[in-house]
């Protein structure tokens, strides 16, 4: 069951990059919630409901896929909604690393090294979607950067360098997101986007469920 459902996730995975690339709405539509409802498959099946890290994965996940649907639309409302989903997923896998124990504190270095990247490319969307939205805008993408830039150096102090590099990857995602929509929009960067994304997600599982 193992393998099949990390078959399942990687073809739905390459079904949805190729939606992307295509311009195809309705097949994104489709492949992009069946990909993490696979991953969760995924999970389950690497034993994360008999672990406590594992069930704060599982929420984390699901919290993804909820904010997968939602982002499926272009309104600010749904992109709210959908940061919002994120966010608290970002917190579920904050905790899941906790819960794993945060025993290599050197490693965090890594994890601060990767947001202090970030923080250049961070600077210009919120200065973005202040100019945009306001406050109502900026602050919630504030506290996003925030709760990710968190999360991403509690993954490294666990020492599971798996999910290090899976919240690395992810922050490049949201990153590439980010930028793209409120920055400078690229015609190559929805693709990284969801590469970067299934492939961050599929890093953190292995790296929290491994342990």
């Amino acid at each position: 069951m193992l393998l099949f459902w990390w078959v399942v996730a990687g073809a739905l995975a390459v079904l949805d990059w190729y939606a992307v690339a295509a311009a195809r709405p309705r097949l994104e539509s489709a492949a992009k919630p069946a990909t993490m409802v696979a991953l969760v498959g995924a999970a389950v099946a690497l034993g994360a409901p008999d672990a406590g890290a594992g069930r704060w994965l599982l929420a984390a996940l699901v919290l993804g896929l909820v904010g997968d649907v939602l982002l499926l639309g272009d309104s600010e409302p749904r992109f709210l909604g959908g940061l919002g989903a994120f966010l608290v997923g970002h917190l579920g896998y904050l905790v899941a690393f906790v819960v794993l124990g945060l025993d290599r504190p050197v490693w965090a270095l890594v994890g601060a090294a990767a947001v202090a990247l970030a923080l250049g490319p961070a600077s210009r969307v919120l200065t973005a979607t202040a100019r945009e939205g306001g406050l109502a805008l900026a602050g919630p993408v504030a506290a996003y950067v925030v709760v990710l830039g968190a999360m991403v150096v509690a993954a490294w102090a666990t020492g599971q360098v798996l999910a290090g590099l899976g919240a690395t990857v992810f922050l490049a995602s949201d990153t590439t997101l980010a930028l793209n929509r409120f920055v400078a929009p690229r015609r190559w960067a929805p693709v990284l986007v969801m590469v970067t994304y299934h492939l961050g997600q599929a890093l953190i599982v292995l790296g929290v469920l491994r342990s």
